[in-house]
């Protein structure tokens, strides 16, 4: 096929031993590293290009590596389920520069501590021929082609090769080959040409057996992992046969060698050759003696809230260990200091309390990019708190990771590890505090959207015409149900003296606020009852609203006013929800401080398990 192109050929390498077992790959290998080093002395290229993950790929990038060429790897970072994966990961860790073909294969390689900056998603190359090919002129090629040894013998044990509708085929050149497959009624093997190329087409597909289980497929891949003692091919057959399905762009879109041309060009051959891998930072010197393997592994938590802020040690179990409280400073300067001091003198303490700091987690109300650990801008309640970087002055000054994220995701966080939504797959949690915040675990991660701007949840509107909210706009559920709105509606109350109770007084010095509103409900105001009913319908509405969108399995209600508002969510579910999520649990949060424990779980999760 490369000749048929009209390449120069410089140099023919003869390495595959004859034979199909383990022992004549390792043999291949080891020919190809003896003769390779003479043609890299020779050629010296600029830049080796290795494609794929086969045994005599990884023999060309072993040697390129240790001869100092350059090495850029096609379609690293997949994921197909046998040795395959180890081959084509370890060419991965050579080479200095990647062209992959999925959106996935790209994460792999980044969660590889591959260099983002040297990593291109082309998408595969042979999707810029498959996506022209395919033409009527099939016929003239299956008559071509009678069949290789080995399939003619099974086909006479069968008894089959006289029939009209088979030909056995040792190897079929890629335009044919091609041709073939854009017009069979179905596909049926274990090679990744079926679950990769073939989408393409739409042709249908079966895929047999293991080899390529972790593979992106099409919806025209039928799967058939386990041994066929229940007729499963013959059934996958009548499923697959002759249906025609969308064309899958998985693997492409058909641009993919411009893109990697491209590339190319822009790669400077100046630059130092050194390949720098991309890890998380982590704490340097940690000493082997008995007192470092019986420390208690541990996260420094900070709580950014609109009143108070909080730092805490807090243990893999989700023990606060200790916990310090501040006020927070209304200035940025004050308090990003504020921080520093507080968490240097936590991290100082954790010696003593024979606790070691693996990281650093902050929660902080406002939109934050998590990936640059910035705050991209905050509430009205924490001022001059936008753009700031948060992760670098405390990396800096305490030599240890950091990581940044909104108090309604780090409540989420929590869930998932210390509380009710252990080991749930989807999940909602809901604070009910000064604002109203929330997070969303779906499959299990955390959902942060294309802006940093999911779970806001506070933000949904019940209402066209309902009260301003913080937000600007008006009617969403923060302006029924936060704590601000409760004291809103309480000074409103207490202005018309309509608020006091027999049994109850508020001091002159003491503000009027959600709490007094509740009292008073409590002890039988109308009007209080009134208001914290709306505020709870409010917030039903809200939580069906999120059940007819996420569909989870379980609706977390969290913060000091999450007892109030239970019965009546629950009671709005009833009314007004699809009979389909009427059955969904929701729950009150039995964890005390979620903002800490999620701030301490993104830590705990990343140092230890690297999932978050």
């Amino acid at each position: 096929m490369i000749e048929q192109d009209d390449f120069d050929i410089n140099t023919r390498l003869h390495t595959i031993v004859r034979g199909e077992d383990e022992a004549a790959m390792v043999e291949s290998v080891g020919l190809a590293l003896v003769k390779l080093p003479d043609v890299l002395n020779r050629l010296k290229p600029d830049i080796m290009i290795v494609h794929g993950d086969r045994f005599d790929a990884l023999a060309l990038a072993t040697s390129a590596a240790l001869m100092n060429i350059r090495i850029l790897h096609i379609e690293g970072g997949e994921v197909s389920g046998t040795i395959d994966d180890s081959i084509r990961h370890a060419i991965t860790k050579l080479a200095h520069y990647h062209v992959c073909c999925t959106r996935s294969a790209e994460q792999h390689l980044i969660s590889m501590c591959e260099d983002h900056d040297r990593i291109l998603l082309a998408g595969c190359p042979s999707y810029d021929k498959l996506l022209s090919a395919k033409n009527k002129d099939y016929m003239s090629i299956i008559r071509m082609w009678l069949g290789s040894k080995e399939m003619v013998r099974v086909m006479r044990k069968k008894g089959i090769e006289h029939h009209p509708n088979f030909r056995a085929v040792k190897h079929v050149p890629f335009d044919q080959f091609i041709q073939l497959v854009a017009h069979a009624g179905c596909m049926i093997g274990n090679s990744s040409c079926g679950v990769r190329e073939v989408g393409a087409f739409g042709t249908p597909v079966i895929n047999l057996g293991t080899r390529q289980i972790g593979r992106e497929t099409g919806e025209n891949v039928l799967h058939v992992r386990d041994a066929d003692t229940q007729d499963k091919i013959l059934q996958a057959l009548h499923l697959q046969f002759g249906k025609q399905y969308p064309c899958s762009k998985i693997y492409g879109d058909g641009n993919a060698v411009p893109r990697i041309l491209k590339f190319l060009k822009s790669i400077d051959l100046q630059e130092p050759l050194q390949k720098k891998f991309c890890f998380p930072p982590v704490k340097d010197n940690i000493s082997q003696d008995i007192d470092h393997i019986l420390e208690t592994l541990s996260a420094l938590a900070v709580d950014l809230g609109g009143t108070n802020l909080r730092v805490a040690i807090v243990s893999m179990k989700g023990e606060i260990v200790k916990k310090y409280t501040q006020f927070n400073p209304k200035t940025y300067e004050e308090r990003i200091n504020l921080i520093l001091q507080m968490c240097v003198e936590a991290a100082a303490e954790a010696v003593k309390l024979n606790c070691r700091i693996l990281g650093v987690g902050i929660s902080t109300g406002g939109r934050v990019n998590p990936r640059e650990g910035i705050v991209l801008h905050s509430t009205k309640l924490i001022q001059e708190w936008n753009s700031v970087d948060l992760r670098s002055p405390l990396s800096d000054t305490l030599h240890l990771p950091v990581w940044v994220d909104n108090d309604g995701n780090c409540a989420a966080l929590a869930e998932r590890k210390f509380g009710q939504g252990k080991g749930l797959e989807n999940f909602v949690t809901l604070i009910t505090g000064t604002g109203i915040g929330g997070g969303i675990i779906h499959q299990h991660e955390l959902i942060h959207g294309s802006s940093f701007c999911a779970a806001e949840l506070g933000h949904i509107v019940v209402s066209l015409d309902g009260p301003d909210c913080s937000c600007g706009s008006h009617g969403c559920i923060e302006a029924y149900a936060s704590g601000m709105a409760l004291q809103r509606e309480a000074k409103k109350l207490h202005d018309e003296d309509q608020l006091l109770v027999e049994g109850m007084s508020v001091p002159k010095d003491e503000a009027v606020g959600a709490l007094h509103l509740i009292q008073a409900a409590k002890l039988g105001n109308a009007k209080a009852q009134s208001i914290l009913r709306t505020a709870a319908t409010a917030l039903g509405l809200g939580v069906v609203n999120i059940l007819h969108t996420m569909n989870p399995s379980l609706v977390i209600l969290s913060g000091v006013l999450a007892s109030h508002y239970i019965h009546t969510v629950k009671d709005i579910i009833r009314q007004q929800a699809l009979s389909s999520v009427q059955d969904v649990d929701v729950v009150v949060s039995d964890l005390v401080e979620p903002a800490l424990l999620g701030a301490a779980s993104m830590v705990l999760d990343y140092t230890t398990r690297r999932i978050y």
